[in-house]
């Protein structure tokens, strides 16, 4: 009997001179690099002006990785703070530790931001980026893997993931050479998979007026409950019996699904251009008064002065 499995990197970075670059933030560049290409063209060929998506980023992409860290941090306190713990690890986010629902939550008021300053409509400017977001979260997904983290429980299949009985996260009790689920790897397929799904169905129906955020908020959120109840790394917050980010994936979820139903009764077809429309423009004066150059007819008009 031929056994397999997946193995797990032995390298999580490399050095370029004095410099050290991880390639769990490499897969985080990449894949913020792809959604923001991504999402220009999508809203590009709906009007929106080349390079709108990259002004709307640049609120977006800082605000999004601070909440992912700050709600990573707020959900994991005793990995962070205990006697003689290095307090500068709480902003250490090259290490692995950014979570998707903080990313998304504060993400979602950067890009808010963004789109009120660029005057784009925010839910035109998301339903052009999910199929990246989604692209975007996958190559995070490979970052995990190079950290060796987010596996399930033990398992006996063929594609059994690898995990060093060295790592910080390996199950204590368990015997080296334990293979886990890859749920890196689980995931990665899941949003690919909803990548695919959503254009096939953008090119039957509309999936304008949030329609697509709502798409993205159901078919995440209920691929993300589940896989949060394979994991097996402690959790030290929980809400009516699950996970707190099982709640939250399950939240998610039931709110895009409420999304699609409210948007779709209240607006059919697509919707306008993604472009707020600019203030008003003042009526030009009487063309018989404005192009007047008669002093005489200047005079006739205007009072005298008392």
């Amino acid at each position: 009997m031929i056994h397999t499995s997946i193995p797990s990197p032995q390298i999580s970075y490399f050095d370029i001179g004095p410099i050290r670059i991880h390639f769990y933030a490499l897969c985080i560049l990449v894949g913020i690099v792809i959604a923001t290409w991504l999402s220009s063209r999508r809203l590009s060929q709906r009007g929106a002006k080349p390079g709108t998506v990259l002004d709307i980023a640049l609120w977006a992409v800082p605000i999004g990785i601070v909440g992912g860290r700050l709600y990573h941090v707020v959900t994991h306190p005793t990995d962070y703070f205990y006697a003689g713990a290095n307090l500068w690890n709480v902003f250490a986010v090259w290490e692995g530790g950014l979570a998707i629902f903080g990313s998304i939550l504060f993400g979602a008021v950067g890009a808010y931001i963004g789109c009120r300053r660029a005057g784009i409509r925010f839910l035109s400017f998301a339903d052009a980026l999910i199929p990246g977001l989604l692209l975007a979260q996958a190559f995070g997904r490979l970052g995990n893997y190079f950290n060796q983290e987010l596996f399930g429980g033990p398992t006996t299949l063929p594609w059994g993931l690898q995990i060093d009985a060295t790592n910080p996260a390996f199950p204590p009790g368990l015997p080296a050479g334990t293979l886990f689920q890859p749920l890196f790897l689980y995931e990665i397929i899941w949003n690919v998979l909803g990548v695919i799904v959503l254009v096939l169905i953008e090119r039957r129906v509309s999936m304008h007026w949030g329609r697509a955020l709502g798409f993205y908020l159901l078919w995440y959120g209920s691929g993300r409950a589940f896989l949060e109840s394979l994991r097996i790394d402690p959790t030290e917050f929980y809400f009516l019996g699950l996970k707190i980010n099982e709640d939250v994936a399950l939240l998610a979820a039931v709110g895009g699904l409420a999304l699609i139903i409210v948007q779709t009764v209240r607006h059919r077809g697509q919707d306008p251009e993604p472009i707020h429309p600019g203030p008003a423009e003042p009526e030009p004066l009487d063309a018989d008064v404005s192009d007047s150059s008669d002093p005489a007819e200047a005079a006739e008009t205007t009072p005298a002065e008392s």
